[in-house]
């Protein structure tokens, strides 16, 4: 069973912009996985002549993982270095991953590592009874 894992990237007050920039570094770094695909969400058409922009849709990467999660360790240790070098406000992010949601936001480096940690473990030991 092919398992994604959505990514929600979300800053507050950020122009559209700048959370497409991020999106779109954070996609690159996570294209050199071993992963099967990152793809953008693609957001819902606006009415013509609308310009609001869903900067949530703007922050969303679905990450195909393939038949296992064994490339959640991985992609979660970019999402880590990635964190670890934004300069000035730091994004808060949102991963779902079988109903399972995590959110990170104004947390410590330390309280980070840790909830990524536990995430990764929570789904091991779901593949484990599979």
């Amino acid at each position: 069973m092919e398992k994604e894992l959505l990514i929600l990237l979300s800053e507050e007050g950020a122009e559209p912009e700048r959370v497409a920039d991020l999106t779109g570094y954070l996609r690159e770094e996570l294209l050199l996985l071993d992963v099967d695909d990152v793809t953008a969400v693609p957001g819902e058409e606006l009415p013509p002549g609308a310009r609001a922009v869903d900067v949530t849709q703007i922050g969303s990467l679905l990450v195909a993982l393939g038949g296992s999660v064994t490339g959640l360790g991985q992609v979660v240790a970019v999402l880590r270095g990635w964190l670890g070098r934004i300069h000035g406000t730091r994004p808060s992010l949102r991963l779902t991953l079988d109903g399972d949601v995590l959110d990170i936001s104004d947390a410590s480096d330390e309280q980070v590592a840790q909830a990524f940690d536990l995430f990764v473990r929570r789904h091991a030991a779901g593949e484990t009874r599979t």
